[in-house]
């Protein structure tokens, strides 16, 4: 006993002593991933990740046995520097997105240029340190080199035997971690919807290597998962079949023009916002204050950022889960509000001074219907911020083409996207100041919200400067402005939690000790991302606030049941006609209602009110309404199942 004890102590130490190469890698490459979970995720404290990465790092490893021991270091060092490669591009990801990175987002390249100082604002030496572990291995390559360690164990290792022995552990911990996990886990790891979620349970191997699966899914074969995306897509729109609204608001825009303006991150912060005595957004405040302003107003936005919320006010859809439709999904068939306004004899166009390739506009805006795209090549960059032309510039050069526009059409609609106020807000010359100190102790002054603040001030008065033309022109009585936040500015929750904790008498921030300390989490900020909506005319001012929760999915059925169209694959709901029961689902599996926000990632949620207890089945019911509502829309998405439909006569 005594003697087979020592044998299967031994036994591991043998192995390491014997394959100190392999040992090296899996050591290196378990601390590179456990390195990015800590810097991402900030816990570490999990097991399950902690083995199922290994698993994998001994998996992949494996492989490496069936070349000699002299060639196997070139076959490690490649899997390290993927290892690394996966650190740094997820932790600049993170920190950009608060999300990881995707390889269906390679596909979306071309979009880092435009957005270069954004990505680089981001990045921060500590997202380099992950190339500490490929160069540490090669420092013990070298070492084992110099002391003829390969030649010496080249003699009596079996190259076939030691794989099948490191493939059957690698294997034997990702069973027994298997067994350990929920089906609820296996479910979202197949979905890949909640990609914190599946770093936190699964480790980032096994997610990096279940989304290059998913990527390369759809490029295998196009009916991978038809049959179950045609099924849920007739049994939604047979449970589903709503009869077009009846409300106060019904026809009241019917035949009237319809511009939207796209206000590039843009938020509900903003308004009525006052620093040290200047309103941060007064021409904002008074367009909401005399439109129809929805104050509990969010977009639903994944990776694709802006496009994302072009697609979805223009069809109701939700994005897609992986990648971005403008980029990877823009040649499918989709009902949408310039088509159906089309359809009806208007003529429909937008504008936006970036180039026309940013986001595959240029090919996505003519599948959205629109029927000329003024892009940057339409008007004279005289004037930059940023990524390009200033508001004020653009707002003023696109008035007379409005003009002309009005002239020419008896009807028209068309989308006017903004583009100074994008991150990383940097503070330009061209904004007018604004004192961001208190008393002796700076405050806002060099901050990222101050920068932010600045941006958003100029921005406004853009919009004030356009808004005043359309006032005093003779033109646009018969023309409704919809506007909109296309997302909120992506400040950290630290950044929020340092503005509503400063202590001005001191200049530090209060901590949770303080009796002035104001809560401000996870779930604050998450509230907190809301943008404006505003329905104006300047011959109509309904000057009416509305409360209830909205998402950028709502939109279109809401100005259908105005202007007169209806989108019978909507998957949004006019906001009057659902009211208070709302359900608001974002692509990574959270959602709001006007009761409650839920984490989809950690399986808790915040009631909005304490004093109301919500029942088990009705955190259900909503639960499984926003998973059906995803899978439905990634479903009618991927496999183009509108297309299918409409050719069918249905």
């Amino acid at each position: 006993m005594k003697q087979k004890l020592k044998s299967i102590v031994k036994s591991p130490i043998n192995f390491i002593k014997y394959n100190r190469q392999f040992s090296s890698y899996v050591v290196l490459s378990l601390l590179c991933c456990l390195l990015l979970r800590f810097y991402t995720l900030g816990n570490i404290s999990n097991w399950q990740p902690l083995l199922i990465d290994l698993a994998f790092i001994v998996v992949f490893g494996s492989f490496g046995f069936f070349y000699k021991p002299q060639k196997q270091f070139s076959y490690y060092l490649i899997l390290m520097l993927i290892y690394t490669t996966m650190g740094v591009v997820n932790s600049i990801y993170y920190a950009f997105y608060n999300s990881y990175a995707s390889f269906s987002l390679l596909t979306a390249l071309g979009q880092v240029g435009e957005v270069g100082d954004a990505v680089f604002d981001k990045m921060k030496l500590v997202h380099f340190v992950y190339l500490i572990f490929p160069v540490m291995f090669i420092i013990v390559h070298k070492n084992l080199s110099n002391r003829d360690y390969f030649n010496f164990i080249a003699k009596f290792e079996k190259g076939q035997l030691l794989f099948g022995k490191t493939l059957i552990i690698g294997l034997a911990i990702l069973g027994v971690c298997a067994t350990t996990l929920s089906a609820t886990a296996f479910s979202r790891l197949s979905k890949q919807w909640n990609r914190e979620y599946i770093v936190s349970t699964f480790g980032i191997v096994a997610y990096q290597t279940n989304d290059l699966f998913n990527t390369l899914k759809p490029k295998i074969t196009s009916m991978f998962g038809f049959d179950v995306a045609l099924k849920n897509f007739h049994d939604y729109y047979e449970d589903n079949q709503r009869p077009q609204s009846k409300n106060e608001y019904t026809g009241i825009y019917k035949n009237k023009n319809l511009v939207f303006i796209h206000l590039e991150s843009i938020s509900t912060f903003l308004i009525d916002l006052d620093v040290n005595g200047t309103v941060i957004t007064p021409n904002l405040n008074k367009i909401a204050s005399e439109g129809l302003y929805f104050k509990n107003f969010y977009p639903q936005v994944g990776v694709g950022t802006s496009s994302d919320t072009e697609f979805t006010l223009n069809t109701s859809l939700m994005p897609v889960t992986t990648g971005t439709v403008f980029v990877n999904y823009f040649d499918r068939a989709y009902v949408t509000i310039p088509n159906l306004l089309k359809d009806k004899g208007y003529y429909t166009f937008s504008m936006h001074a970036n180039k026309a390739s940013m986001w595959n506009r240029d090919k996505m805006h003519p599948s959205l219907g629109y029927m000329d795209f003024y892009s940057k090549t339409s008007f004279e960059i005289d004037e930059e911020i940023g990524l390009g032309l200033t508001d004020k510039s653009f707002f003023g050069q696109l008035t007379p083409i409005l003009k002309g526009i009005e002239s020419n059409n008896t009807n028209y609609m068309g989308t006017i996207i903004s583009l100074s106020n994008h991150t990383p807000f940097k503070n330009h010359e061209l904004f007018t100041p604004i004192d961001l100190t208190s008393g002796d102790y700076p405050y806002l002054e060099d901050t990222k919200l101050g920068d932010y603040i600045r941006s958003s001030h100029y921005a406004d008065e853009a919009l004030g400067e356009f808004f005043s033309y359309i006032n005093e022109s003779e033109y646009f009585d018969d023309t409704v402005f919809v506007l909109y936040g296309d997302h909120d500015p992506k400040l950290s929750l630290k950044i929020f939690n340092n503005y509503h904790n400063y202590n001005f008498e001191t200049g530090e921030i209060y901590t949770e000790e303080d009796e002035e300390y104001i809560s401000y989490d996870y779930y604050s900020n998450e509230l907190n991302r809301k943008t404006p909506l505003i329905i104006w005319s300047k011959n109509n001012k309904l000057a009416k606030e509305v409360d209830y929760y909205m998402g950028m999915i709502d939109v279109m059925p809401t100005l259908g049941n105005m202007f007169g169209f209806y989108n019978p694959y909507a998957i949004g709901h006019d906001i009057f006609e659902i009211k208070n029961d709302n359900i608001i689902v974002f692509p990574n599996g959270n959602y709001l209602t006007n009761k409650l926000y839920y984490n989809n990632s950690k399986e808790e949620y915040r009631a909005m009110s304490l004093d109301e207890t919500l029942s088990e089945d009705y955190l259900r019911e909503c639960k499984d309404y926003a998973d059906s509502i995803i899978e439905l829309s990634n479903g009618i998405i991927i496999h183009n199942l509108i297309k299918e439909d409409l050719e069918k006569g249905n």
